[in-house]
């Protein structure tokens, strides 16, 4: 057996281990033709999912799964890395390494000599400071450069109105976000007659970014208020299944009406459920 195939087979072989997996994988003359065929472009939406499954599993509080998410996750780290290296580009260690040197650089109060007598909101300008100052090493000197394109559109809105807002471009108070929701839903409402779709498309996407602004006012991330949402919206609808199946039917046989009624009863068993 080779040095390889003692670590491949390690049960104990950690990051090592996982490495060269994934370097056998990759083998243009031994490993498997689909890992092979792969580039970045290809793999990045499977990274994007790993991340999702990751926080679906904190969602749901299924810690007996988080674990093996954790590990798909961070093999998608280590597919790109290997095709990094291979390309010349980088290595693993040196994305271990680049990592390691930010959160250093970016904790002074932790690694270096500055106190760690302040509140956890001075910290985080303290980290914006930072991450202004490393944003301009890269000449990325507009106040919204650097916030990545490939973000959920959730997120990279209450990203970029972070940044408009560290310079000032902002509401000063949460009744002035809703005024402009009420405008902007107004506005939707009346015009949805009369506009082309790609007009309407516009003006709902107008109403979305507020609705993130909002969010923002109130210290909610929207995409985590919109997961909760979705997991209620199906457990009350699987609910409303439920209670047509015992009657041994199914939501296509019953009536809007009716299908609002069970929802409104699984609603109340829900709240009775919590108290």
């Amino acid at each position: 057996m080779t040095e390889s195939d003692r670590l491949v087979h390690n049960p104990k072989g950690g990051m090592p281990r996982l490495l060269e997996i994934m370097r056998r994988l990759r083998d243009p003359r031994s490993g498997c033709p689909w890992d092979i065929e792969q580039d970045f472009s290809t793999i990045a939406p499977y990274t994007i999912e790993e991340a999702y499954e990751v926080a679906d599993a904190i969602e749901r509080e299924a810690w007996g799964e988080l674990k093996g998410e954790l590990g798909d996750l961070l093999f998608q780290s280590v597919f790109h890395a290997q095709m990094a290296e291979e390309a010349g580009l980088f290595s693993f260690d040196e994305v271990a390494d680049g990592m390691s040197d930010k959160m250093v650089a970016r904790h002074p109060h932790v690694f270096g000599d500055e106190t760690r007598d302040k509140s956890a909101e001075q910290q985080t300008r303290d980290w914006e400071t930072i991450k202004a100052a490393e944003r301009a090493a890269k000449a990325e000197h507009g106040v919204l450069d650097g916030v990545a394109i490939g973000l959920p559109a959730l997120l990279r809105a209450v990203k970029l109105q972070k940044r408009a807002a560290r310079v000032g471009f902002d509401w000063p108070e949460t009744a002035q976000v809703l005024d402009k929701i009420q405008e902007e839903a107004r506005e939707l409402v009346e015009a949805r007659d009369r506009l082309t779709q790609e007009e309407i498309r516009e003006e709902m996407g107008d109403l979305l970014f507020v609705m993130a602004n909002l969010a923002r006012h109130l210290d909610v991330e929207p995409e985590e208020a919109l997961r909760h949402c979705n997991a209620k919206f199906e457990r009350r609808f699987n609910g409303i299944e439920d209670r047509l199946a015992a009657e041994g039917r199914r939501p296509e046989d019953a009536s809007l009406e009716e299908m609002d009624a069970l929802w409104n009863a699984v609603k109340v068993a829900e709240k009775a459920g919590r108290t």
